[in-house]
């Protein structure tokens, strides 16, 4: 039988200096290799064990089952758009232009006003988290949408365009627990470039 496939840990498209000194290259090493690497781990055993107990005829515990799935296949997504919504430093950081700027000024009167509300968003996620830019296509709005840990208050089938990781594991090595700093230094690296392709593609 075939093996069936699973998730796989995606390489970086910077090095892991590039972001210096907004982020470490050790603090962006461990992240990268350690923590997400541990989402990937953590969904290809699911499906494993899935699979073992379908082969046998054995039952699982389903709810727990899906319910760890959900959690390491969300860390898995979001931390693979997060590592593509950064840009080395000096590249980025400014703003977004085009449709996406006009649409961020439509819903929020300004950029400026965009960044208060998502950097708020971010800061006040309860334990870990993130903050994302969301767009509704059924109001034609780009929304802002704070999820907590990796799967909890999701809006569905939202697109998302933009992440910031605020679990401690993305900054306690370069900030301690000074969860703002980490944000502030977050917007010097955007890659505004990569979420207006994304908009565009929507």
């Amino acid at each position: 039988m075939e093996k069936k496939k699973g998730y796989q840990l995606p390489g970086l498209p910077y090095g892991y200096k590039d972001l210096e000194p907004f982020i470490s290259e050790e603090q962006l090493t461990l992240h990268h290799q350690k923590h997400h690497q541990a989402y990937v781990n953590g969904a290809n055993a699911i499906f494993e064990r899935l699979e073992k107990a379908r082969a046998e005829g054995g039952d699982s515990d389903m709810k727990a089952l899906l319910k760890e799935l959900s959690f390491n296949i969300g860390g898995h997504v979001l931390h693979t758009m997060f590592w593509g919504n950064l840009i080395p430093a000096g590249a980025g950081g400014d703003k977004p232009g085009g449709k996406l700027a006009a649409a961020i000024d439509g819903e929020f009167g300004s950029f400026e006003r965009f960044k208060k509300e998502f950097t708020q968003a971010a800061a006040s996620v309860e334990g870990s988290g993130w903050a994302a830019l969301t767009y509704c296509r059924l109001t034609n709005r780009p929304l802002i949408m704070q999820i907590e840990k990796h799967n909890v208050n999701v809006y569905p089938m939202f697109a998302i365009l933009m992440v910031v990781d605020v679990w401690e594991h993305a900054y306690y090595l370069d900030y301690k627990n000074l969860r703002a700093d980490f944000i502030d230094a977050f917007w010097n690296i955007v890659n505004w470039k990569g979420v207006e392709n994304r908009f565009a593609g929507l």
